[in-house]
């Protein structure tokens, strides 16, 4: 699901450069899909310490 967005995003993005679209444009763009692969990566280290704690 937040791999969708992040694809999603991330196309968007590259086209706003592709079509010279306003650096503004671009740049909030860019910073959404900064935080959304930082919630990726920390969803990810979440379940991971979630899978060792259930181990344990």
């Amino acid at each position: 699901m937040l791999n969708e967005e992040i694809c999603k995003l991330r196309d968007k993005l590259n086209k706003s450069i592709e079509d010279g679209d306003d650096y503004a444009i671009t740049y909030k763009l860019s910073v959404e899909l900064d935080e959304l692969i930082a919630k990726y990566y920390r969803d990810s280290k979440n379940s991971k310490k979630k899978l060792v704690v259930d181990f344990v």
